[in-house]
């Protein structure tokens, strides 16, 4: 197949949809990618891709056009000048694009903008459109702080709900989200499928510990944004910071890595490592004894599973967190892990402190985690799932 793929971010941003084109490349598929020019998550333009560098390059196959994008700097005003400034640029590249594909395929992060060029393409070439959605619109509005009763959130309920009922497939990363589609989008007529995220076989790669010694490597990896809520991580070290039998790791970078690490100053228990490309997480993975997860108390929040725990689960690392939600439901049905309710810093260091006393436990949650892992979320799962839904697009007339 020839597969046109939408997305505002791709590598070198930090993104499984690389991966996941990259792997349709080597299935034998032509694909093409049109997304931003890379600045995510610290929101300046990457080395080599300043002043129109490398707008249109190869990468492992994958054919990449970058449309122009404003940097999302930090605040609220850049970041809706980003959402914007790709949004537009890739409709008036994709309005004149003519180049032939079976099927078009928009990988949804933030925002639902990004979805509109691929929208228009597939419209003026009557072809059909597959939706991924890992990033929940309007509802991530809620979690930046715009009031539901807004006249903004108002604008962005229809624009959304536009989006998405124009596409043909609507995939979810996420189970919770599809009462939202149904009862607040009003999209019922579609065809509605969870995928859940997987992890990058890297991962999976990663021998398991048979045993655990002190000290305890608890590991946070991703990205460090108000989302994220770091600072939770950093009180629990706090609480722990007598305990030498527990070290906590924080690899990754974002908007809160600065204020992140200037409260974790002078705290001897935790190191902040900044962000580290994929070929060096399986040293931080294999050195680990559980990954930690946390979020913002937020029922919006709480719908979506971060894909860091897919990537803990497929290493075999027991699953840590201070979150809500559908993250709780996996783990606790998995039985991979230990939960406690966001921001409830005090039980995330309990937990870890127990788990330190414990480390037998450790074990049974690591082989249960990587044992639900292969079972629910490996890659050839996804990917067989992925490409039915795209096939039967693309054949169907």
């Amino acid at each position: 197949m020839k597969i046109l793929v939408v997305c505002q971010h791709y590598k070198p941003e930090p993104f499984r949809i690389a991966d996941l084109c990259e792997s349709l490349v080597k299935d034998g598929h032509e694909v093409t990618v049109v997304t931003g020019v890379p600045n995510y998550p610290e929101g300046k333009i990457y080395a080599g891709y300043e002043k129109k560098q490398n707008r249109n390059e190869t990468l492992n196959g994958v054919k990449i056009h970058r449309c122009f994008t404003i940097p999302r700097k930090s605040g609220v005003f850049f970041r809706v000048l980003n959402y914007y400034s790709f949004s537009l640029s890739s409709q008036h590249y994709l309005s004149r694009f003519e180049e032939d594909f079976d099927v078009v395929f928009v990988y949804q992060l933030s925002p639902v903008m990004m979805a509109s060029g691929a929208l228009k393409y597939a419209k003026k070439h009557r072809k059909k459109v597959v939706l991924y959605c890992l990033d929940l619109w309007p509802e991530s509005l809620i979690a930046g702080g715009i009031r539901k009763n807004s006249l903004i959130y108002k604008i962005f309920l229809h624009k959304s709900r536009r989006i998405y009922s124009r596409a043909d497939t609507l995939l979810m990363a996420s189970q919770s989200f599809e009462s939202y589609f149904r009862e607040t989008l009003k999209i019922s007529d579609h065809n509605l499928q969870y995928l859940p995220q997987y992890a990058e076989n890297v991962f999976d790669k990663i021998p398991m510990h048979s045993t655990h010694e002190p000290p305890y490597n608890f590991l946070f990896a991703g990205n460090i944004g108000g989302m994220q809520s770091v600072e939770t991580i950093v009180e629990a070290a706090r609480m722990l910071s007598s305990n030498e039998k527990i070290k906590i790791h924080v690899v990754g970078s974002g908007s809160e890595y600065s204020r992140c690490k200037a409260l974790a100053e002078g705290l001897p228990n935790i190191t902040f490592y900044g962000r580290q490309d994929i070929e060096k997480m399986p040293s931080f993975y294999t050195m680990a004894d559980a990954g930690l997860v946390t979020m913002k108390a937020d029922p919006v929040i709480s719908l979506t599973i971060p894909g860091k725990v897919q990537s803990y689960m497929a290493a075999g690392l027991p699953v840590i967190g201070a979150i809500d939600g559908e993250t709780v439901t996996v783990v606790n049905k998995a039985n991979c892990g230990i939960c406690v309710p966001s921001g409830d810093a005090a039980g995330l260091a309990d937990t870890m402190r127990r788990l330190a006393d414990n480390p037998e436990s450790l074990v049974e949650y690591g082989r249960n985690a990587r044992l639900y892992y292969q079972k629910t979320f490996r890659k050839q799962i996804f990917m067989e799932h992925l490409l039915k839904v795209l096939t039967a697009c693309a054949n169907s007339e």
